[in-house]
C-alpha cells in the first residue's frame, strides 16, 4: 500500500467529461482519475476482465462509466462495479485528494 500521494494534474487540466492518467509513485500501478460532473474519481487502470487499459475506452460523462475498448466492459467511474457483461468483477477504486489546486491520487491497497 503506497502512503505517499501521487500529482495526477492541476484541477483546470482535468475538466468535467475528461480523464486523465498516472502511476502510484510507489507501487506503480496504472490508476485513471475522472472528472465526472466536477467530482474526481479514480481507477485501477486495468479491465477486470482481460487486463487492458481503461484509459482507452470511452469514458462517458452523462453515465459516468468507462466502457472498455477490448471487449465493451462497463464500470461505474464513481466505485468501479462492473455495469455489463463480459466483465463480472469491479476495478479497484483508489482515493482522490484535491489540495493546493491539483488533484493526488494513490494506490491503497493493502
Amino acid at each position: 500500500m503506497s502512503e505517499n500521494w501521487t500529482f495526477v494534474c492541476a484541477t483546470a487540466e482535468l475538466l468535467p467529461g475528461e480523464l486523465k492518467t498516472a502511476f502510484d509513485e510507489v507501487t506503480d500501478a496504472p490508476i485513471v482519475v475522472f472528472n465526472y460532473d466536477g467530482d474526481f474519481y479514480a481507477l485501477e487502470d486495468r479491465c477486470s476482465h482481460e487486463d487492458f487499459e481503461l484509459s482507452m475506452g470511452t469514458f462517458d460523462p452523462r453515465e459516468g462509466s468507462i466502457e472498455c475498448l477490448l471487449h465493451g466492459a462497463r464500470f461505474d467511474v464513481r466505485d468501479g462495479h462492473a455495469m455489463c457483461a463480459p466483465a463480472h468483477l469491479p476495478v479497484a477504486k483508489f482515493p482522490v485528494k484535491v489540495e493546493h489546486g491539483g488533484i493526488w491520487t494513490r494506490d491503497d491497497r493493502g
